[in-house]
């Protein structure tokens, strides 16, 4: 079967490449010297509380890794065995898609896509680096969003559909900041996979306390994505392998494998078995970069252990996560796999443009296709994420079948 390549594409997965001052323009005087970036040698890094994070190689951004420069990693044709920093080279001047929305938009058209969900990049460190202080982790986050509104806007165009983040850490203070992106316009909100630290030490974001922040995301109707992020799990893995760096271009085999992606598994089975996806049974959530190899584990667990404690749950773990959670699998993954453990409706297709582990366009993805037929394509390629955003589809068998609100 020839693979059909026309399908309206809406990737569920860029990026934008913030500046320096999206974490300091807006950052109460307070906090100033919690977050400074610092000359290291030749090398720019950013220091949060007085410690140097290399988890982002170059925080301003201003050189990248080319996008689509790990492909050969990725796909697991790295034949040489070049390490990520030598597949990244020198890197390139970031382009002005990377930083600003109309510049993207004239790109997307270029690439053939029309619509697109785009995350921050510096959010990936902010809470894992500030999680000392859960005040400072709020005011950073707030700094960022009133940036990104600023710089890119929350929607723009109704093409592209920026995701301010929430950190639940101070639960009052995460209702507020929901509430400030959804008044400013914002169609999607981004938060860590994770747990979250605040004035009463570590737990999870799907416990009861939270609730009263749960219960606004629903009424408010709007989807949370969760995003592959700084893991948490680092100094577990720090007891096995002591890191000479926590640049994530120079991991350890050990370290790509011990860590994998248990964070996301864990986070969504908090939000199962803390009950939250029972108590809010409309939420809409997506996980995005996290990969799919997780799933079939996943529903392996829950099944043995509804099987043992089937009192411990409401309701049957898998039949809770094929009504609330979409899946992106990464590029490189399979989507038959998704499609056999979640559901059709409830797969996503997501590039990472412009980031150098996503694809250089796109379109390359029909590359790695597996021969889905026409409708399946066009779910897979936008469809299944206009769904998740309640945005009208477009494919012409469902055109007179209404997105979901």
């Amino acid at each position: 079967m020839t693979q059909f390549t026309d399908a309206p594409i809406f990737d569920a997965d860029q990026h934008m490449y913030e500046t320096p001052e999206a974490l300091t323009r807006h950052l109460p005087d307070k906090y100033r010297r919690a977050v400074q970036f610092v000359q290291v040698g030749k090398a720019t890094r950013i220091a949060i509380l007085g410690r140097i994070t290399e988890y982002i190689p170059n925080p301003t951004f201003d050189r990248v890794a080319a996008p689509g420069a790990y492909e050969p990693f990725f796909s697991g044709q790295n034949t040489e065995g070049k390490s990520l920093r030598e597949l990244g080279g020198k890197g390139i001047d970031a382009l002005p898609a990377f930083r600003n929305p109309e510049a993207r938009i004239a790109v997307m058209d270029e690439h053939g896509v029309d619509e697109a969900l785009v995350y921050p990049t510096l959010a990936n460190l902010v809470e894992h680096s500030a999680a000392e202080d859960p005040e400072l982790v709020v005011a950073m986050i707030h700094a960022l969003n009133r940036w990104m509104l600023e710089t890119w806007g929350y929607t723009h165009d109704n093409r592209l559909y920026m995701t301010p983040v929430i950190s639940c850490a101070l639960v009052d203070d995460a209702r507020r900041e929901l509430a400030y992106v959804l008044e400013n316009g914002a169609k999607a909100v981004l938060m860590k996979p994770a747990p979250v630290k605040g004035l009463r030490g570590w737990r999870s974001p799907a416990l009861p306390e939270f609730d009263p922040f749960w219960a606004d995301v629903e009424a408010a109707g709007i989807p949370v994505i969760l995003h592959a992020s700084q893991p948490p799990l680092d100094s577990y893995i720090n007891r096995w392998e002591p890191p000479s760096t926590n640049n994530f271009t120079e991991m350890s085999a050990f370290r790509w494998i011990a860590l994998g992606h248990r964070e996301i598994s864990d986070m969504l089975t908090s939000l199962i078995c803390h009950g939250t996806l029972t108590r809010f049974p409309k939420l809409r959530i997506a996980s995005v970069e996290n990969g799919s190899s997780w799933i079939k584990p996943l529903f392996d667990d829950f099944e043995l252990t509804y099987g043992k404690m089937p009192q411990a749950f409401p309701e049957h773990p898998i039949e809770v996560f094929r009504r609330n959670v979409w899946v992106s699998p990464f590029w490189e993954g399979s989507v038959e796999e998704v499609v056999n453990t979640v559901g059709w409706d409830r797969v996503l297709f997501g590039s990472d443009y412009p980031h150098p582990e996503g694809l250089a366009q796109p379109r390359d993805y029909f590359k790695y296709a597996e021969n889905m037929d026409d409708k399946r394509t066009r779910d897979f390629m936008g469809d299944n994420a206009r769904r998740l955003m309640g945005l009208p589809v477009r494919s012409p068998a469902d055109a007179s079948t209404p997105a979901p609100a």
